[in-house]
């Protein structure tokens, strides 16, 4: 393993924080203040920089007109543009767009490409992925009740979806639904590509998260598909491989996560170590003298350096190996590190007191937001029983006795 860091690398990662701080940095009051909408203008005139400086959509192929990197490689950009909340939708790597173009440019046809790929990759368009359903388990992706039945040329999708990230504003979902019922566990769904524009699609609501429905690229909706007719030709991959295609989806951005997480935990970890070192508590002794705050400190510096590493060995992995190699060390970080994101967030409001639970820091917004991160591309509980069932299956004594969840 060799995580050191090329010179090429070493330049973007130097020029891409820097546009962090001085392009994405004051964007976060604006949009504070005016809403993803309100500040549309400015996020896409923040675009137009990136894509000026050579270094839009770094996940996506150069053929595409993205940078073209590697798993590694954009894991280490993915922590730099995790520092603030829009760094990856200011360069066009955001979620959900960014599995849909994974996807896309995998499974998609000539015709889908050019309708619904060219324009996501080029930031002109925005995605969603609907899969999570309110009746169904979210942990169990293999529960689905939305149904696409053939009619014709057509498929006709009736059903209920929740949790579908960005659906304010999309120009299209990949909607999972039970196609082949009689397909086994991972072979009755397929992915279907549906126009947010066909009648039968509604937007019922933006859910409130914390408190705030949001809008835009930033909400997540709960979508009722009712008789929703779309062309047949709108099928992603074969039918009955949405299981398959949403894990090789679901992989690769745990690892954008993860990321993405680690670059919240620097940016919560500086404006701790500030604070702890500018925050006079009388006779000229800063807060960070205290020594439970220096205790903080040292510990959360401790887990952050472990959680880079073991997210850098994961997509070192995936890079070497693929995917399938990697899926002990995927489900890993996926509950550790957001752990210790929520960690090292909750310490760093602690060390603001009062303030750093307003909205005079970004930190309240990393707070509220990202408990989720303990939830979605499922819940840590799933991940640490299937860790340990793997491992416990290593130990199976002679009779062959496998661990069962």
């Amino acid at each position: 393993m060799d995580f050191s860091i090329s010179d090429r690398m070493q330049g973007l990662l130097a020029q891409i924080n820097e546009l962090i701080e001085t392009v994405v940095f004051p964007l976060e009051r604006l949009v504070a203040d005016k809403g993803f909408f309100g500040a549309e203008a400015e996020l896409n005139a923040a675009r137009d920089k990136i894509k000026a400086a050579g270094l839009w959509a770094p996940n996506a192929p150069e053929d595409l007109g993205g940078m073209g990197l590697t798993m590694v490689e954009h894991g280490m950009v993915s922590e730099a543009l995790g520092r603030s909340p829009f760094g990856h939708y200011v360069f066009g790597c955001q979620a959900p767009d960014a599995g849909n173009i994974e996807i896309l440019h995998k499974y998609g046809t000539d015709e889908q490409k050019d309708r619904f790929l060219k324009p996501l990759v080029a930031g002109e368009i925005r995605s969603c992925f609907s899969m999570t359903e309110p009746a169904n388990a979210g942990s169990n992706p293999t529960m689905l009740s939305c149904t696409a039945v053939k009619d014709g040329d057509d498929y006709v999708i009736n059903g209920r979806k929740w949790f579908t990230t960005a659906a304010d504003g999309a120009a299209f979902a990949v909607v999972m639904a039970v196609t082949n019922p009689d397909g086994g566990k991972h072979g009755k769904a397929t992915q279907i590509i549906v126009p947010t524009n066909t009648p039968g699609f509604n937007l019922v609501r933006n859910i409130p998260i914390m408190g705030h429905a949001g809008e835009g690229w930033f909400s997540h909706a709960e979508i009722e598909y009712k008789d929703c007719r779309v062309p047949q030709s709108n099928r992603l991959g074969a039918e009955g491989s949405g299981f398959m295609i949403a894990q090789e989806r679901l992989g690769p951005g745990r690892i954008h996560h993860c990321m993405r997480w680690i670059g919240i935990c620097e940016r919560a970890f500086d404006l701790m170590c500030q604070r702890a070192a500018t925050r006079d508590m009388g006779g000229g002794k800063p807060l960070g003298s205290k020594q439970i705050v220096a205790a903080w400190i040292a510990e959360s510096r401790a887990k952050i350096n472990a959680a880079r590493y073991m997210v850098l060995h994961a997509a070192w992995t995936i890079d070497q190996q693929g995917f399938y190699a990697a899926r002990e060390e995927v489900s890993l970080i996926k509950f550790y590190v957001a752990d210790v994101m929520m960690e090292v967030v909750d310490r760093a409001v602690q060390t603001h007191g009062a303030l750093g639970i307003t909205d005079d820091t970004v930190l309240s917004f990393f707070y509220a937001h990202e408990r989720g991160a303990r939830i979605y591309d499922g819940p840590d509980e799933v991940h640490k029983v299937v860790v340990a069932r793997r491992i416990m299956n290593q130990y199976a004594d002679a009779t062959g006795n496998k661990a069962h969840s």
